[in-house]
C-alpha cells in the first residue's frame, strides 16, 4: 500500500490591506481547518517596500502550522516578485488533506494526477452570472 505523509499542497498569495490578515479571515481559516479538509502548513507575511526591498515575517495569529518553513526562500522569492512595491501579502501553504487518500490510491494503481487548473472564485462566479443572465434573456 502506498502512503504519503502529506497530500497535495497549494500555495496562495493573498494581498493584505494591513500588515497582517484581518482577524475575520483568521477566524474563517480556523473554522475551515476544523473540518479536516485542509491543513495549514505554513503562513508568512511578505512586505515589499516602495524601493522593492522584501521583508518576510511569521504570522502573528494563534494558528497551528503543520510544517512551518515549508515555504522556502525560493518559493518566497517567486511570490514576492509579483507583489507590488509598497504592499503586503500573505503566503499560505495548505495541504489538501481530502485529496491525500485519492493520491495514495492513484499511486498504488500506478497512476498520478498530471494536470490541475484552478479557476479563481471571482472568475467562476462571473461566468455563472453570465450564464444565468443569458438564460434569463433567452
Amino acid at each position: 500500500m502506498t502512503t504519503f505523509t502529506l497530500g497535495p499542497v497549494e500555495f496562495y498569495l493573498i494581498s493584505l490591506a494591513d500588515s497582517q490578515p484581518a482577524e475575520a479571515v483568521i477566524d474563517e481559516l480556523r473554522d475551515v481547518l476544523t473540518t479536516g479538509t485542509v491543513q495549514l502548513l505554513d503562513l508568512v507575511v511578505i512586505s515589499k517596500s516602495d524601493a522593492g526591498d522584501v521583508t518576510v515575517t511569521e504570522i502573528e495569529a494563534d494558528v497551528d502550522l503543520g510544517a512551518p518553513g515549508l515555504a522556502g526562500d525560493d518559493d518566497i522569492a517567486e511570490f514576492a516578485a509579483v507583489i507590488e512595491p509598497g504592499t503586503t501579502a500573505a503566503l499560505v501553504a495548505l495541504e489538501l488533506t481530502w485529496a491525500k487518500r485519492i493520491a495514495e490510491k492513484l499511486a498504488a494503481a500506478g497512476s498520478e494526477v498530471i494536470g490541475v487548473e484552478r479557476i479563481p472564485a471571482p472568475v467562476v462566479n462571473a461566468l455563472l452570472e453570465s450564464i444565468e443572465d443569458d438564460d434569463i434573456t433567452d
